[in-house]
């Protein structure tokens, strides 16, 4: 299948089958396919954690508001993290980056404010969203973005120390009665010229 017709059959998931997993083999490629997602002078200002011990998604499946269902009964949930201190990132990049890279950071980044510089972390772990989405539906992988979810209580739940959980992704196979599915509920998208310029 090439791309246009990922784009088109791809949908956000509201209905999983709880009996149907994914493949340990996938998951790793998956797991690789975030390690190699493209970030501004390859800050990699994130990690991803990948769910699958159902006490623990379920832990978390309490505190994701509306999405605590598709959680449940997802095969997987991978939640994705920002760096949250300023410190850790910075010897991360000096032990990793070359030169030049690390001067741009010197030089436009750690000039601004904190709040800033964090959301700048932030906007790197969403281009991977974007890399993880496409890798799943090449995959046939049925997936659920979601930043319904309580980040404190996540990061609690994870215990995470240096960063914060921004979002998460629920990962498996679609129960064939999902409402969502495009063949049943056609996508619904601004038309090409409203969002599309060409000069």
């Amino acid at each position: 299948m090439n791309f246009i017709s990922l784009a088109k059959s791809r949908y956000t998931t509201k209905k999983y089958n709880p009996e149907l997993k994914i493949s340990s083999d996938e998951i790793e490629q998956l797991k690789e396919i975030l390690r190699l997602s493209p970030s501004s002078i390859n800050s990699q200002p994130w990690k991803f954690i990948f769910v699958s011990n159902e006490e623990i998604k379920n832990r978390l499946a309490a505190v994701s508001f509306f999405n605590e269902q598709k959680i449940k009964d997802a095969s997987h949930l991978v939640v994705f993290c920002a760096v949250d201190v300023i410190e850790t990132f910075e010897n991360q990049i000096n032990n990793n980056l070359p030169e030049g890279a690390v001067g741009y950071y010197n030089q436009y980044i750690k000039p601004l404010p904190e709040a800033e510089i964090k959301a700048w972390f932030q906007h790197q772990v969403y281009l991977s969203l974007g890399c993880f989405l496409s890798a799943c539906a090449s995959m046939n992988i049925d997936s659920t973005p979601m930043e319904g979810i309580q980040s404190k209580e996540y990061d609690s739940i994870l215990q995470l120390t240096d960063y914060t959980s921004l979002f998460a992704v629920a990962i498996g196979y679609r129960d064939e009665s999902d409402p969502n599915q495009p063949q049943i509920k056609s996508k619904s998208r601004l038309n090409l010229d409203e969002v599309v310029t060409e000069l």
